[in-house]
Parts: C-alpha cells; sequence; structure tokens
C-alpha cells in the first residue's frame, strides 16, 4: 500500500516540469514528487503547521543543496492562488475539495494557473465509504475542518470537464483504509477526547496493522488492495488533461 494517494506516474513529470501541490498538508504529495523526479514542486496549504512539518520531513532525506531550493512549501488559499496564470505544468489537489464549501471557485483557480495541455490530478472520498463514515458518526463530519460533504463523483467529473478539461483516466485507492476509518466512527463517542494510545483496542490493532503494512510493504496486502480498490477504495482518483 503506498502512502499517496495521486500515482506519479500517471502525471507525465519531465524535467524542469513545475508542479502545484494544492492544500499539501504535510508533504505527502510534494515530498513523493520531489524525490521521484527533476522537477520543482511548489506545496501551498492554509496551515502553518502543517507546512513546518512538511519542511522539517523534506530535510530528512539527503538531498544536495543545489537542488533543495526547488521544492518550496508556501502559505496560501485555493481561492487566490499567488502565481500567475499558466504557471505549472502539474496540479495536485488529494483529499482537499471535500473541506471546502466552495470548492468550485478553487477549481476556477487551478485551471488558470495551469498551462495548456497540462494535467490535473484530483483526489476526494468515494461515496459508499464516505457515507458509512457520516452515518456512524456526527462528530466525524461535524468537527472543525470537517468534511462538508460527499461527492457524486459524477458531478466533480462533469464540473471539471466544464472547464475546458477532459479525463483522461480514474481509479481508487486505499481499501485497507476503509475498515479503519468505519471503525474509528464507530467507537468515536468514546474516543474522540482520548489520546489516540487509549482509542478502542480494534482502532489500536487496526492502525497498527496499516503503519505495519506500510512500513513492510508485503506483496500479499498490496494484491489484496489492488483486488479490493474498486469496490471499496476510500478515495477516487481522476486525472484530467488542461486544454
Amino acid at each position: 500500500m503506498s502512502l499517496e494517494t495521486i500515482n506519479m506516474d500517471r502525471l507525465g513529470l519531465r524535467p524542469s516540469d513545475k508542479l502545484l501541490d494544492l492544500g499539501c498538508g504535510e508533504g505527502r504529495h510534494s515530498i513523493s514528487a520531489f524525490l521521484q523526479s527533476d522537477i520543482q514542486v511548489v506545496g501551498l496549504d492554509l496551515s502553518a503547521k502543517d507546512l513546518a512539518t512538511a519542511k522539517g520531513r523534506l530535510t530528512d532525506f539527503n538531498i544536495h543543496a543545489d537542488k533543495i531550493d526547488r521544492c518550496s512549501f508556501v502559505q496560501g488559499s485555493g481561492f487566490t492562488l499567488p502565481f500567475t496564470d499558466h504557471t505549472f505544468d502539474q496540479v495536485i489537489c488529494s483529499e482537499v475539495l471535500e473541506h471546502i464549501v466552495e470548492y468550485e471557485k478553487v477549481l476556477s483557480e487551478i485551471k488558470r494557473v495551469l498551462k495548456p495541455g497540462g494535467v490535473f490530478a484530483v483526489s476526494v472520498p468515494r461515496y459508499f465509504p464516505e457515507w458509512v463514515c457520516w452515518k456512524l458518526s456526527d462528530a466525524y463530519h461535524e468537527v472543525e475542518g470537517g468534511h462538508v460533504r460527499i461527492f457524486n463523483i459524477n458531478t466533480l467529473k462533469n464540473q471539471i470537464a466544464a472547464k475546458n478539461m477532459h479525463l483522461l483516466e480514474r481509479h481508487w485507492a486505499h481499501s485497507l483504509h476503509v475498515p479503519y476509518w468505519w471503525l474509528r466512527c464507530l467507537f468515536w463517542s468514546r474516543d474522540e477526547n482520548k489520546p489516540a494510545e487509549d482509542a478502542h483496542w480494534l482502532v489500536r490493532q487496526y492502525h497498527r496493522f496499516l503503519v505495519w503494512d506500510l512500513m513492510q510493504r508485503p506483496k500479499l496486502t498490496q494484491i489484496l488492495d489492488k483486488l479490493l480498490n474498486p469496490l471499496l477504495g476510500k478515495s477516487v482518483v481522476m486525472y484530467f488533461r488542461n486544454n
């Protein structure tokens, strides 16, 4: 199982490309793209705390001094991106739009800063796994900064296509994460005010399994994740070409 939701191989990264990771959080996609390709990466997020974590994680890697400044993290809003038109060859927006009420304004800004012919990769929670989470726990989506909607993926696809972008491909990701979030939601009222180490036994055990799987990457769970993704993938991922 991969930590990234976006598949970097599907972005068409080329040397000297410039990529924006909008809503980068702690930098998982920004740093991964930077380490895999000789490109310039900008991670943007509202949270100064998350950006500080991303910068710290970047320094954990042995990166040559003349290259490390090609990955930067900046604070900013997706409503008014601080970049000129047609700046980026690729834009990633992963697990972000479900947190934003007026998300179509963000889509318009993405369109503005993406070069003609550029690739836009977006992921949001899949309808059914997310619907179950909402049914199991109101607190799951009512917490500050939580999810404000459950996406109908065809609606989102059509909204992006209406901005003169065409769909290249779609896939699902993180099926093995779904039981963890269902367990979290099932026991949310019991665990919400407790530290992680005091969470319900089942939640703790499944989290340990996910960490083990991430670190060890056994073939069996990788195969199982791929087989289950079309049925139960937690996230749906779409890739678009900007016309």
